[in-house]
């Protein structure tokens, strides 16, 4: 009897290594937030900068951002405020030495869900600001392309050729270039 084949057994039959069984799909790939686009016209030296196609872009982005900035952060608040409002509503240690009344523990939930209310709503506000504070380094100095300029890159984004009848002038907001012909390489 011959020694089965490396990782298998020698009774596999061929249904196993078809393409409907070995093959794995794969989603899509996202679309990129940025692309790259020149940084002045006729500057071949210069590598691309990184645009946003659009200001709608660029808010989506930083929407996007914020949201999933203050989820993470009140996430982590709610763990914070449970141990918090436990420790402050726990009845003090030496009440046991002197056997003391057993604890309450229906005021001691109350205490709890009052301590956390007052803790996620100052949490709630705190994680709004330090996710403004986040998205304001990235977002600030970001740069949107403008109508038409993603033509002109040496780069297929978005299908950017695909209208090439737009002929506004083409440049990137907060820079002074311009330029006005399309052209794509793969």
């Amino acid at each position: 009897m011959a020694a089965p084949p490396y990782g298998g057994s020698t009774d596999d039959s061929a249904e196993d290594y078809s393409a409907a069984a070995t093959v794995i799909r794969f989603d899509p790939p996202l679309p990129l937030l940025r692309a790259p686009v020149p940084s002045s016209p006729g500057a071949a030296a210069e590598p691309p900068v990184l645009a946003f196609r659009d200001a709608a872009s660029w808010r989506a982005a930083w929407d996007a951002a914020e949201a999933s900035l203050v989820s993470q952060c009140e996430a982590g608040a709610r763990s914070g405020c449970s141990i918090t409002a436990s420790r402050k509503c726990r009845p003090p240690w030496w009440k046991g030495l002197f056997g003391a009344a057993p604890t309450d523990y229906q005021e001691r939930e109350r205490c709890e869900e009052q301590e956390m209310a007052a803790c996620l709503e100052a949490a709630k506000e705190a994680c709004i600001k330090f996710a403004k504070g986040k998205c304001i380094a990235p977002f600030r100095d970001a740069r949107i392309a403008s109508e038409g300029l993603l033509e002109n890159t040496e780069f297929d984004v978005w299908g950017a050729c695909s209208d090439k009848a737009s002929t506004t002038s083409l440049t990137v907001h907060n820079s002074q270039h311009s330029v006005s012909r399309c052209h794509t390489r793969f």
